[in-house]
């Protein structure tokens, strides 16, 4: 799997997404290898979208077909300051991954010297985590060098704060601790109303 992650200012949020979901109805047929996507906006005006393909061939393709410029000409007026774009080739999903029945999304980003030490980490905690943390839907985690971006998926909000506010196990606090650490400029972009679009989604739906 390869990921797009998408970010800037929204100052349209309402315009944005009919500009994605005219994307997913009018373009993504076309999208030879399009998966998904998980996007949204922050209560602080924060846009990220983090898009999925089966290749990087296949993000590389779409990105040169002359409809796909042209509609970013139309969608990018709703966003302002830079744009930051990651291409990440390096991309691990948890249970199902992406989950289009998640009614939040939590993404937590940052950047990591020691990528080798933080999967280690990660992994011991993967091992438990459906016994600590089961309302987790799934996770999406995207790298670009040392940059990485992960995507995890709930119900509600109200499952994922209840489930941060559950005692965890010493040895899995302290786990937790490291992985932060590990993580420079962590921040978190919660979307409360997640856009979530897929091929599957899209079909479901008709």
């Amino acid at each position: 799997m390869f990921v797009q992650v998408i970010q800037a200012k929204a100052s349209d949020s309402d315009a944005l997404k009919g500009q994605l979901d005219r994307w997913v109805e009018e373009l993504a047929p076309g999208a030879e290898g399009y998966l998904g996507t998980t996007a949204g906006v922050t209560a602080d005006d924060d846009f990220i979208a983090m898009v999925r393909f089966e290749s990087e061939g296949a993000a590389r393709a779409n990105s040169d077909r002359s409809e796909q410029g042209a509609w970013w000409d139309e969608a990018s007026k709703h966003l302002e300051g830079d744009v930051t774009f990651h291409d990440c080739d390096d991309v691990r999903t948890y249970l199902d991954g992406g989950s289009d029945d998640a009614g939040f999304v939590q993404v937590m980003q940052g950047r990591v010297g020691d990528r080798d030490r933080f999967r280690s980490i990660q992994d011991e905690l993967l091992e438990t985590m459906q016994e600590e943390r089961p309302e987790i839907l799934g996770m999406v985690e995207a790298w670009d060098d040392d940059f990485v971006a992960a995507a995890v998926y709930f119900a509600s909000e109200h499952t994922a704060r209840e489930g941060e506010g559950k005692a965890v196990p010493e040895n899995v606090l302290q786990n937790l601790q490291e992985l932060r650490s590990l993580v420079e400029d962590l921040t978190y972009l919660d979307l409360l109303e997640p856009w979530l679009l897929s091929p599957q989604a899209d079909e479901d739906d008709e």
